[in-house]
């Protein structure tokens, strides 16, 4: 599939393709710049109105699936972020345990510590720092387990808020929703949720199978498979799901996440 995306601006065909995905839809893609959105499950076709005297920050594209043809175009442009404006404001947690913020530099420390005994054949010594190590490690599982089960929550929800508090707040962010290119930098990243969660009534259907995490450092990571159904469907729609997430100041932010669709 072709699916071009500025540099500089993400694509507001975001909800028709996740909605693709989730119903098992082939589709292609046409870029216009003409706003004129068909109804995903049915219904009459929806029109946006945007004012003119705002900045463009995407680009709308026609797509057409495999059950049917739809228009998407755009007449007036204007910054994805006013469709649902929301802020959040970042605090910085002052009252972070002394434990929490040496989280890494212990688990490094035991690393040497388990080093040095076996050198020195202390085996029994070594034994003992194995099993902190290990306790240790389940504890960042568990840690990553949690923010990615906070990601899911808003996903469900569709709370953009706390979409919005669970992003690394970086240029390198990077996100790749079902069918489409990946989007890069926080402030993208995050308009492209506003845009897939246009068309849905919440909350959605989640599923996750298969889970798996695995954590090294800073960096931890969650592969799943992800099943949606939304309201209206009776179908449920597949991704193969990998969430990276990144340790800042003794929190676990999501700074990757993938989506792939499979058929069932």
């Amino acid at each position: 599939e072709n699916f071009p995306v500025s540099s500089h601006r993400i694509s507001l065909n975001l909800p028709i393709i996740l909605s693709m995905a989730l119903h098992g839809s082939g589709f292609s893609c046409k870029v216009s710049n003409t706003v004129e959105i068909p109804s995903l499950f049915g219904g009459s076709t929806k029109l946006l109105h945007f004012p003119k005297s705002h900045p463009i920050h995407c680009n709308m594209v026609s797509a057409r699936n495999t059950f049917g043809s739809g228009h998407l175009k755009l007449q007036h442009k204007e910054s994805c972020s006013r469709l649902r404006p929301c802020r959040v404001k970042h605090e910085d947690n002052n009252n972070q345990t002394a434990d929490i913020e040496s989280i890494s530099v212990d688990e490094n420390t035991l690393k040497q510590e388990l080093e040095t005994a076996i050198q020195e054949e202390n085996y029994v010594e070594a034994a003992k720092i194995r099993d902190r190590l290990k306790e240790l490690q389940e504890d960042n599982k568990a840690s990553v387990l949690s923010a990615n089960a906070r990601f899911y929550e808003s996903f469900r929800n569709g709370d953009l808020a706390a979409m919005q508090s669970l992003w690394s707040r970086s240029r390198n962010a990077f996100c790749v929703h079902p069918g489409a290119k990946g989007i890069t930098g926080y402030d993208y990243v995050i308009e492209s949720w506003e845009l897939v969660w246009m068309n849905y009534e919440f909350p959605l259907k989640i599923e996750l199978k298969d889970v798996e995490v695995h954590v090294r450092g800073e960096v931890g990571y969650v592969t799943c498979m992800e099943f949606v159904k939304t309201k209206g469907s009776s179908s449920w729609g597949a991704q193969f799901v990998s969430n990276v997430f990144e340790r800042i100041d003794g929190e676990w932010f999501i700074c990757i996440h993938h989506a792939s669709p499979f058929d069932i």
